[in-house]
């Protein structure tokens, strides 16, 4: 018989018995499910960081007082510097001061490298605004910046006008709404708020412009925010939060030379000699999401631990029901045999039984695996996602399984003696 033929009898004889292959294919798809659905969660949550933190693009980077946490865990971490008398002297790693004002706008004068600069301080993120009497809630963010701070960080307008220069100089009480806080206090229609005249914990401030709707990361809106200049919120919400200046290059080839020349000039603005370590940090706009994606790994193994576990109690119960298979058709292998067909004709038909079972055990947990990870996708508002890698990776696992529980089964039932095989009840 050729292949053709072997494999439409295996396949014919796995429709005959709907339960047993539905139950096996039942374990085999669950396992799968739970695998390819961790990964493509875990795929929808890269995604989001990398829209997230990624929002100034792999050109730019940030020179800022300490970097950013993105492990999970972890103490203070500590370093030993030698003291003048030559003794080990254990010193926290703080970097150093804060930076300044004065500091970061120096450092803007002196570093010519072809690229865009910003300065920008953190305010704080339990402000409320009014408008008509109206008020928001008494969480709103914000934050002082320049006339490139929105372009820097990903922010557009869909209202009004930016930051100007003579803004940022003078430090007067001007801002640009974010979409969720124009939202709330200017239900008449958010055109209405350019040029008006809003309260900032009850300090009137003018609204130059609203910005367009960013969304939310992992249920935190980005939009509920307020953006002034960084000499208003020096002066209207002194925080004791160290500035930030982001600068983003023109050549992204470029952008380790920029960051050698920033660290040079820094060092000098701080005032370092040549054998002080640095008391500030360099962080690459795009870092800050791989160190987040680096950190997920370890779900990423723990999805396939689970999902191997699984799978080899599927290949268990497989190669079970294959033996029971082979008990109860022991008549029709006799009769096969004695009408003509080979012994590696009926291993074969079995091994391929088995493995039919295991590949539709793949396709289904695949296309369940898939949905379920983007459940997740949609609530993190997402696009859609598919790992396409381990959906290959499923399909090569699953035959694997289907031919290693299959092979003794099919090596049994070829062996079987067709004249006993014919007279067993």
């Amino acid at each position: 018989m050729i292949f053709r033929d072997v494999f439409l009898l295996a396949f014919r004889s796995i429709r005959s018995n709907k339960l047993r292959t539905g139950l096996t294919v039942s374990i085999i798809a669950f396992g799968i499910m739970a695998l390819i659905g961790i990964i493509t969660a875990i795929k929808a949550m890269n995604q989001k960081f990398t829209e997230s933190f990624s929002t100034m693009g792999a050109n730019a980077f940030t020179v800022r007082f300490k970097d950013r946490s993105t492990f999970f865990g972890g103490g203070n971490k500590k370093e030993i510097r030698l003291s003048k008398k030559g003794k080990k002297k254990e010193k926290k790693s703080n970097l150093g001061k804060l930076i300044t004002q004065d500091e970061a706008e120096l450092f803007v004068s002196r570093y010519d490298f072809p690229g865009i600069k910003s300065i920008s301080i953190f305010g704080n993120r339990n402000n409320s605004a009014s408008h008509g009497g109206r008020v928001t809630n008494p969480d709103v963010t914000v934050f002082g910046g320049d006339e490139n701070y929105l372009l820097l960080n990903g922010f557009s307008l869909q209202y009004g006008r930016n930051l100007n220069r003579m803004d940022v100089q003078t430090g007067r009480n001007v801002c640009i709404l974010g979409y969720d806080v124009a939202s709330k206090i200017f239900r008449e229609g958010l055109d209405m708020a350019e040029n008006s005249v809003i309260r900032l914990n009850n300090i009137p401030y003018r609204v130059l412009g609203v910005m367009e709707s960013r969304g939310s990361t992992f249920g935190f809106s980005r939009d509920n925010v307020i953006i002034t200049s960084y000499p208003n919120v020096s002066r209207n919400f002194p925080s004791g939060f160290s500035f930030v200046v982001a600068v983003m290059t023109k050549d992204l080839l470029r952008v380790n030379d920029a960051m050698g020349e920033a660290e040079g000039v820094f060092r000098a603005v701080r005032r370092l000699s040549t054998t002080e370590d640095n008391n500030f940090v360099l962080d690459r706009s795009d870092s800050i999401a791989a160190k987040a994606m680096n950190s997920l790994r370890f779900l990423t193994i723990s999805a396939t631990v689970i999902g191997l576990i699984t799978l080899i109690g599927a290949a268990i119960g497989l190669m079970n029901i294959m033996l029971v298979s082979v008990s109860e058709r022991t008549r029709e292998v006799g009769l096969i045999k004695a009408i003509g067909g080979k012994s590696n004709m009926v291993s074969r038909q079995f091994l391929l039984e088995a493995i039919i079972i295991s590949v539709l055990g793949a396709l289904f947990g695949i296309a369940l695996g898939i949905l379920v990870g983007n459940l997740f996708s949609f609530v993190l508002n997402t696009g859609f996602v598919v790992p396409w890698n381990w959906v290959i990776y499923g399909i090569f696992i699953c035959t694997l399984v289907g031919l290693v529980a299959g092979l003794y089964p099919a090596i049994k039932a070829g062996k079987l003696n067709p004249i006993e095989a014919l007279r067993y009840e």
